[in-house]
C-alpha cells in the first residue's frame, strides 16, 4: 500500500512539473512581447511554482524511501524541509514582484497587443484548476506535506491569474495603464501571504508541534472504546512528512497475559491507522497496581469476569 501511494505521490508531483514549465515559459513569453509588468510578475509566480514543483518531486522520492541505519525513523521530515524551501522562494518572489510594480508604476506605459495576455491568463487559472484540484486529492489520500503546499501554491495561482485576467480586461476597456503595475502588488499581495502561511505551518512541524486536538481527540476517543483499557497518559504526537507518530503509556489489569495484552495493543493500532492514514504508534505497556492514585486493580480484565450463580 505505501508503495502506491509512492507511485502516486510522483506521479502527481511530476504532473505539477510539466504543468508549471508550460505556464511559465507562455506567460513569459507573452508578458515580454507585450510589456505588461502584471504578466511578468505571473510568469515569475509560475517560476516559483515550477521551482517548488521540483522541491515537492524530490520530496515525496526521497520521502518514500524506507528507514536506513541513519535514518531510523525514515526520511519524512524532508517533505517538511521542502515546504519550508517552498515557502521561502514564495515570499522571495513576492518581494521581487513589488520592488518591479514599484518601478513600472511612476512610468506607466502602455501594454501592447492585451489580447494574448488576456488569454494566456484564462488558459493559466484553467490549467491550475484542474492540477491543484487533483493535488490536493492526492495530498489528502496519502498525507503528503509536500503535495498539500504544492496544491497550495497553484491555488494561489488561480486566484492571481483570474486578477491579473480581470485587470487587463479593464485596461483594454478604460485604457488606465496604471493599472498594469497596481494589478501586480496586488498579485505580490496574495503571494506572500500564501507564503507566510506556508512558512508557519513547516516551522511548527519541524519543530514537532503535536497533531491537531481534533486527531487527538480521535485517539482518545479510540482509547476509550477499548474495554480492556483502565487508563493511558502521557499521549504524544507529532507529524514527519505523511507520517503520523504517536506514542502513550497504557494502563492495563495486571493479571492480563502478555498475548492477550499484545492483541490490544494491536487492535489499537489499526483502529488509529483506519481513522488518520499513515502512523507509527508506540504503545508502552504499565500494569494497574504500578499507576499512582489509580485505586484498586481490578482482579481479572473486564471481559473475564464471572458472576456468581
Amino acid at each position: 500500500m505505501e508503495q502506491a501511494k509512492n507511485k502516486l505521490k510522483q506521479s502527481a508531483a511530476r504532473l505539477s512539473v510539466v504543468s508549471n514549465i508550460m505556464l511559465v515559459i507562455g506567460k513569459l513569453g507573452v508578458g515580454l512581447f507585450t510589456g505588461a509588468v502584471s504578466i511578468v510578475s505571473e510568469a515569475a509566480h509560475s517560476g516559483v511554482d515550477l521551482i517548488a514543483a521540483l522541491v515537492a518531486f524530490y520530496a515525496v522520492r526521497k520521502s518514500g524511501k524506507p528507514p536506513d541505519e541513519d535514518h531510523a525513523y525514515g526520511h519524512g521530515k524532508v517533505e517538511n524541509l521542502s515546504g519550508a524551501a517552498e515557502a521561502l522562494l514564495i515570499l522571495g518572489a513576492a518581494v521581487w514582484i513589488v520592488y518591479e510594480a514599484i518601478g513600472k508604476l511612476a512610468a506607466a506605459r502602455q501594454p501592447e497587443f492585451i489580447e494574448y495576455g488576456i488569454a494566456i491568463m484564462l488558459v493559466s487559472a484553467i490549467v491550475n484548476y484542474f492540477v491543484s484540484k487533483h493535488l490536493y486529492k492526492v495530498a489528502r489520500q496519502t498525507g503528503s506535506h509536500a503535495l498539500e503546499a504544492d496544491a497550495l501554491h497553484l491555488r494561489t495561482d488561480i486566484w492571481t491569474s483570474a486578477g491579473v485576467f480581470a485587470g487587463l480586461l479593464l485596461i483594454r476597456i478604460t485604457g488606465l495603464y496604471w493599472l498594469d503595475p497596481a494589478i501586480a502588488i496586488i498579485v505580490a499581495g496574495v503571494v506572500f501571504k500564501a507564503g507566510y502561511e506556508m512558512t508557519k505551518k513547516s516551522v511548527y512541524e519541524l519543530t514537532d508541534i503535536s497533531l491537531p486536538e481534533e486527531e487527538e481527540q480521535i485517539i482518545r476517543e479510540i482509547l476509550k472504546n477499548q474495554p480492556e483499557v483502565i487508563t493511558f497518559h502521557q499521549l504524544r504526537t507529532r507529524r514527519s512528512g505523511s507520517y503520523r507518530l504517536v506514542d502513550m503509556h497504557l494502563i492495563l489489569s495486571k493479571h492480563m497475559h502478555l498475548d492477550k495484552a499484545h492483541d490490544i495493543c494491536d487492535k489499537i493500532e489499526e483502529a488509529i491507522k483506519a481513522r488518520l492514514g499513515l502512523c507509527d504508534v508506540v504503545i508502552h505497556l504499565e500494569p494497574c497496581d504500578h499507576q499512582e492514585g489509580l485505586g484498586t486493580c481490578p482482579l481479572l480484565p473486564p471481559q473475564e469476569k464471572r458472576t456468581d450463580k
